[in-house]
């Protein structure tokens, strides 16, 4: 027997036995209590398989696992969450899905401010946070099986006030979104928020997807004037034609960050910063990055009906107005956005 059909039978023997405990979870569920339509159609072989990986293939707890979160979607009324609760956050662009990154991953935006917190229930909050992964679940290609999320925390100024709202969401994605989440971002936190995520990510299961962003390192992106000297960070290197030299700013703002999701990615950062120059200041309308729709941003977020229409709009110009963020009491000069890529 050859090396390839000594590997294909292999393959064969992994996938019946994959099957063999996929039909196990399923079996414990039925004996159990009798699943509903919908309870079946969300137990499908790929969603039993994430829970059987979660809980390193014991099909047990898998099963116990599973149950918890039919259970809690019940609860929490998952299949009957619509837009129209959200109304006012989607509009403000609160949370939206903005796209999907160059592995079909869908990239999700939660741009939360700390009077939100203080304005509305723990509840409502949670149903936000569910709905819009489930839009983003919704809108993955049969390719895909997890999505990205950036939180955008420059809205607070309670380190422990983020550390809270982070923590919770991180669970939840954990506890009923097993396998799900490829990469979450935390851009901006508040200067204390390190010091306190140090002390309690060997606790947070999701801690090794998560990563803190921040723009100060923007300017010293701009001192790599040649990425080539990274070989395996071709997917996006910084073109310092692409900008005039008057275009160093000192910061960026987090909203316009961008991200972009590398398969190859070999350098001292795990991801990087580079510009595309989008302001109308410098003439013409808005230009969007020639990188294509690999990249992630409000800038170029697609426009879905539960996108924000911030989200929606090119910054620079609205009917070629100056266009700043109405929910910003100082208006933020615009700035060129950044972009950043992450390690798979």
């Amino acid at each position: 027997m050859g090396k390839k059909e000594h590997h294909q039978q292999q393959q064969r023997q992994k996938d019946h036995k994959d099957n063999d405990r996929v039909e196990s979870v399923l079996e414990l569920l039925r004996k159990q209590a009798t699943l509903t339509v919908k309870q079946e159609k969300f137990c499908s072989n790929a969603c039993v398989e994430r829970f059987l990986r979660a809980k390193g293939d014991n099909v047990k707890k898998a099963a116990k696992h599973l149950r918890a979160c039919l259970s809690w979607r019940e609860s929490t009324g998952t299949e009957n969450l619509i837009a129209d609760e959200f109304s006012a956050e989607l509009a403000e662009g609160v949370a939206y899905v903005a796209g999907h990154d160059e592995e079909s991953r869908p990239v999700v935006i939660f741009r939360i401010k700390q009077d939100y917190q203080k304005l509305h229930s723990q509840k409502l909050l949670t149903r936000l946070l569910v709905f819009t992964l489930e839009v983003a679940i919704g809108t993955m290609p049969k390719n895909a099986e997890q999505f990205v999320i950036l939180f955008d925390a420059s809205f607070f100024r309670s380190a422990s006030a983020f550390m809270n709202l982070l923590l919770a969401s991180l669970k939840i994605v954990a506890e009923y979104y097993p396998g799900r989440l490829h990469r979450a971002f935390v851009i901006d936190p508040p200067s204390l928020f390190s010091c306190l995520w140090k002390g309690v990510r060997p606790f947070v299961e999701l801690s090794p997807a998560t990563m803190v962003v921040s723009s100060g390192d923007f300017e010293e992106s701009l001192e790599f004037n040649d990425f080539s000297s990274y070989p395996r960070a071709s997917s996006l290197r910084f073109d310092p034609s692409s900008i005039k030299s008057a275009a160093r700013t000192g910061s960026c703002s987090s909203s316009r960050f961008s991200f972009t999701v590398s398969r190859h990615l070999d350098s001292l950062k795990p991801w990087h910063l580079s510009l595309t120059d989008t302001s109308s200041s410098i003439g013409g309308p808005a230009t969007l990055s020639p990188l294509g729709p690999a990249l992630i941003s409000p800038l170029n977020a697609r426009s879905y009906s539960f996108a924000s229409p911030v989200a929606r709009t090119p910054r620079g110009s609205i009917n070629g107005c100056s266009y700043t963020k109405a929910a910003d009491e100082n208006p933020v000069p615009i700035n060129p956005p950044a972009t950043a890529c992450h390690r798979k």
